[in-house]
């Protein structure tokens, strides 16, 4: 059974960094899959964020500007998402993602097609 479990999500101010990790259990071939990032904020649904492949390959949404950044770990079978320059529109449940199949950026912009999903982690941005 496949398992993720998200963490690191807190509140931070305007301009405070925040790393997620999320761990997988239950993957055998950890490191052929895609793995990814979305989030979940009331007034816009869910928004896919980043995604990083099995060779490293990273794609990002474009409304991040730059200040996020995805990387994995496949000897800890971990992934993670690491947050800079945070605003308050930044606010949401974040949630890690894996797909067994190839990472495009159709996993950004429809993250309901992850073949897995963990559960959430709380991000609060404050100004």
């Amino acid at each position: 059974q496949v398992r993720l479990v998200a963490s690191g999500g807190d509140s931070v101010h305007t301009g405070g960094s925040l790393r997620l990790s999320c761990v997988a259990s239950g993957i055998y071939t950890y490191n052929t899959y895609c793995l990814g990032w979305y989030r979940h904020k009331p007034e816009t649904g869910r928004e896919g964020l980043a995604v990083i492949a099995a060779d490293g390959r990273t794609i990002y949404a474009d409304s991040l500007e730059g200040r996020f950044t995805v990387s994995r770990d496949n000897a800890k079978t971990t992934h993670y998402l690491q947050m800079n320059n945070l605003k308050p529109e930044d606010t949401g449940m974040y949630f890690c993602a894996a797909d067994k199949g190839a990472c495009t950026e159709w996993l950004i912009t429809r993250p309901s097609l992850f073949d897995h999903e963990g559960q959430g982690t709380q991000v609060t941005v404050s100004s």
